[in-house]
Parts: C-alpha cells; structure tokens; sequence
C-alpha cells in the first residue's frame, strides 16, 4: 500500500474524478466510512457531536452525520463558519443533511458562541471522567490533509476544549491541525484523537505520527477506508510504501502435499561464551516463523545451551578460540562447505561478539558465499570499518541495524542517522544492492531500488535485549519460505515482529513483556488480518 503526500493525494483525486467518479461520490464514500466505523468502534453510542469546517473534511463529517442520523443516532453539527460559506461538495452534503434529516446547524464565528453551543451539546455529558463516555461520540472534521498548520481563532479554542474534555474522538481522515506532510512522531497544536479514518492511502503523518495514544500501550486505531479512488489514479510518487500491505504473502495456505524441505533451512551463525541465548533466540523464533529446518552453528562450548532451547534445533558445534569466539578454521576449505552447502538462509551475528576472530568469520561468509544472507548485531559491527564489502549484488542480503550499528557502518553520529532516516537507509540499500531494516521508531525497510516500506507495528516494550536477536531469525524464516519474494518477505519478517509484540504487550504490563514473549504471540499476529469485516485496513492499532 502506497504512502502518500498531500499533493499526491490531491493528484489522486483530480485523477479519479477525471476517470470518471466525482469527488461528490468520493464524499458520500467516505462519510459512510466514518459512521461505519463509529457504529462498529462505539456500539453504544447514542449521541455524535460532529464538529466540521467549512472544507471538504466538514463535507465528509455532514455525511456521516447524515447516515448516522438515519440510523437512529442523536447528533449535533456545530459548524466552525457560516454555512453560507460554504462552497461545492462541502456545501452540497450540507444541503442534503438538512433536507434528509432536518437537523439544526450549530453555526459559530467566535469562541465564546463555540463555548456556549459545545456546552449545550454536551449537557448530562461529564467531561472530566464519567458514566456517559461509552455513548457519546465526537467527529473531528475540521480540517483535513490538505491544510497546513497552525490552527487559529474558533478553531484553535475547539481543539482546546476537546483537549480538555473526555469525550472519544474520531477524526476524520487527520487530527485536525496535523500536518499530513509531517514525518515527526509528534506534533503540537493538533487536536487529540482516539482514532482515525483516513481515505484512499495513508498519509506520511499516518505511518510516522503517534497519532492515538493510548493508556493500553498499543496505539489506538488509524484506519484506511477504500472509497474508490481507481489504482490508476494513485501516483508512483517515490516509492514509500506500509509494510503490512505485504503481509499477505504470509496468507498463503500450505499445499495439502508439503513438507520441511520446502520451507528453507535456516542456519544462525553466532554465539560465543556468555551470550548463548542471543543464536537460542533467533533459532527459537526462526523455527516459529514456520522455517522447514533450523540449524545453530554456535561455539563448542554453548552447543548445550543453544540446543535446549527446543528438541526441533539442530545444533552444529564450532570452534572457538581461546576467548570463546568463533574461530576463521570454520570458514576456510572443506569447512565452509560443510557449514553452508545445504543451506537456504544464513543468519548471522546474534551474540557472535567481537573477540578474537569472529569479525572476520562474517567477513569470509559474505565474501566466499552466495546464500542468501541476514547480518545483525555484532555481524554487522564486523563492517564497521570496511562498509566497502557489504555488496549485495547478485545475492540476497539483509542487514537489520538498529541506529548505533547503522551509524557506524555510515560513519556518521547516531543523530545524524536519525535526521535523515529515510534518506539515509534508500541510499545505503541502493549504493550496496542489498535490503536494509533500519529499527526504531517506524522500522524502516529499504530495498536495492530506491523503494522504501515504513513499519508501524511494534511498542516500547520491544526495548529488551533479545528483539533484535528475535527479528533476525523471523527475517530468516520468511526468507527461506519465500526466496522469490524477498521484498514482501522481509518488510512481512518486520510487520509480523511488531504486531506479535503488539499481542504480547496488549495482555501484560510493558515492564514485563520479554522478547520471547513476542515469539508466543507469532502465532496470533500470521492470523491477524489487516483488514477488516468493513473493509477498513488497520495501519496502526489491534481491532
């Protein structure tokens, strides 16, 4: 699923009216959206306070407002303006809510009117914490993607008195006041949400705001509602995508006549003493990922540790120097053969450390092999110094840094990877013909093409040690089933990771939650749909 600016998306329409559906048609759709989604979301509500504007965000709020009349829902329209200056669509939906329904119009031009409407409408309604929350609902359709911030006079003194109330509010396709355009993960002076319906594609504040927090740790919904703009209609614009719209690669159901050696075998190179749990981990979360067969190669001396992770790991013992790191002997000549010969997928770097000469055994992996190749953790520091060799030209390769590893492949500071996330991952990919995971807060996943999928699954109940270590067995599981589809793969590899974490932290404290808990919950993220009964696609939130 495309990610896409303002202008695009004003591209978008223009387009698609030009094909032949007109924007009035694209209103009515996404209204019916909206009261889709409240009726669904807040099935006790009784009363919808639908704040609008005067644009085309208050058209989409005035149809909602329509249908949910229509279904017997008490509402209330206080209009930010005169309606007489109103304009096109925006004017025609309120012409027909008031012909269909007969409501009254609040209209408001100052804040001490807004003040006393808003009162009046939300009279028996306690603001600051009570009984009647579950069946009052309000719609934020003030402004929309289209309108650049900050929000001022009447519109400014709404926002401040929906912050101060506790009322669940939906807005309608942004908060309004949030710049569409924006990438920042949070933004002051917009209005609060407890969700979002947005239309036709995510915007980039979609993918990258925190748009809905919420007091239950995984965000609350930001949802994509299919109003039927064409896909024609969308422009390429420059390749940003959402990862969950891959996901569907790891739907397919099994063919009746499968078997393990159709699913990739799987090899986690690493481990070295001390940090046997780190290759325990990835091995564990690569067999759970649905890999045909997993194998650790790990230092003599932790093979026991690593193999009683589960009864399903096979275990191949190294040799390690007298630090207990992996040795080069493993990867020169015959070794190397047997090492890699018969396998579809190496992982390699989780607890590998950089003692002795285990930098060097990464280096001779990706220069003497073509197997298809994730790099993590210590793997990836094996590079620091010689970014050079990591070429993936004619092979597979992954890496999965987390900011500090990826500022010292780039040789620049962590806050300076940071400031260009985007930027700085498409080049890396492209410059190296390899995918790029650049973790943090929304993953990035880069790819050889210049394409760029953002990740927004995930919590900070990830901030443990083990979910990078869990990330790069998941990356390596998907790889082997699919090695024809590395980009869906690996942008799945991610979602799947997140929105396990999202199942894992939804029924535990953050505090608690450990990285092998997210491997429990892999099961419920592979049966997660990321679209709904209404056909509504959830970019963020659990339904």
């Amino acid at each position: 699923m495309r990610v896409l600016t303002s202008v695009e998306m004003a591209q978008t329409d223009k387009r698609t009216e030009e094909l032949g559906t007109p924007l009035a048609s694209l209103m009515e759709a996404a209204g019916g959206a909206v009261s889709a989604f409240v009726r669904r979301r807040y099935p006790e509500t009784k009363r919808v306070i639908a704040l609008c504007g005067k644009g085309n965000n208050g058209g989409d709020g005035m149809v909602a407002a329509r249908v949910l009349a229509a279904e017997g829902v008490s509402i209330e329209v206080v209009l930010l303006g005169k309606a007489e200056e109103m304009k096109g669509d925006a004017a025609a939906a309120l012409s027909k809510l008031r012909a269909e329904t007969g409501l009254p119009i609040h209209e408001v031009e100052d804040e001490e009117t807004l003040k006393q409407v808003l009162e009046r409408v939300t009279e028996g309604v306690v603001l600051n914490g009570a009984a009647s929350l579950d069946e009052v609902v309000l719609l934020d359709a003030v402004v929309g993607t289209g309108f650049r911030p900050p929000l001022r006079s009447v519109a400014a003194a709404a926002r401040d008195w929906v912050g101060e109330s506790r009322i669940p509010v939906i807005a309608v396709d942004v908060p309004s006041g949030w710049d569409a355009d924006s990438t920042e993960q949070t933004v002051e002076g917009a209005f609060r949400a407890d969700a979002v319906v947005t239309f036709t594609a995510p915007k980039l504040a979609h993918v990258f705001g925190y748009m809905t927090p919420s007091f239950s740790f995984t965000p609350s919904p930001v949802v994509v509602a299919d109003i039927g703009s064409p896909e024609e209609a969308i422009p390429a614009g420059d390749g940003l995508s959402w990862t969950g719209g891959s996901k569907g690669v790891a739907e397919r159901p099994r063919g009746p006549n499968s078997n393990k050696g159709k699913f990739g075998h799987v090899l986690v190179v690493g481990g070295s003493y001390g940090t046997a749990g780190a290759p325990s981990m990835s091995s564990l979360a690569a067999m759970r990922t649905g890999a045909g067969l997993v194998t650790a190669g790990v230092p003599k001396s932790v093979v026991d540790v690593v193999a009683g992770v589960a009864p399903e790991l096979m275990v191949m013992p190294l040799e390690e120097g007298p630090e207990g790191a992996l040795v080069l002997a493993n990867v020169q000549g015959e070794r190397l053969d047997a090492l890699t010969g018969k396998m579809t997928v190496l992982a390699v770097g989780p607890g590998l450390s950089q003692r002795g000469e285990a930098g060097a055994v990464v280096r001779e992996l990706v220069a003497k092999t073509k197997v298809p190749m994730v790099i993590d953790a210590d793997g990836l520091n094996a590079f620091a110094e010689s970014v050079d060799l990591l070429d993936g030209a004619g092979r597979t390769l992954v890496l999965t840094p987390h900011p500090g590893e990826m500022a010292r492949l780039a040789g620049m500071t962590v806050k300076e990877v940071e400031a260009d996330r985007i930027g700085l991952a498409r080049r890396f990919a492209t410059e190296h013909k390899l995918t790029l995971v650049l973790k943090g807060w929304r993953t990035l996943v880069a790819h050889p093409d210049g394409r760029v999928a953002v990740n927004t699954t995930g919590n900070p109940a990830m901030s443990k040690g083990g979910s990078g270590d869990i990330l790069t067995g998941i990356v390596a599981a998907m790889l082997g089933q699919y090695p024809d589809d590395v980009a869906r793969a690996v942008e799945t590899a991610v979602y799947l990771h997140g929105l396990a974490a999202d199942f894992a932290a939804r029924g535990m404290d953050e505090h608690t939650v450990l990285a092998t808990d997210t491997v429990a919950h892999l099961s419920d993220a592979f049966r997660y749909r990321v679209r709904d009964e209404d056909g509504l696609v959830w970019i963020c939130g659990l339904r």
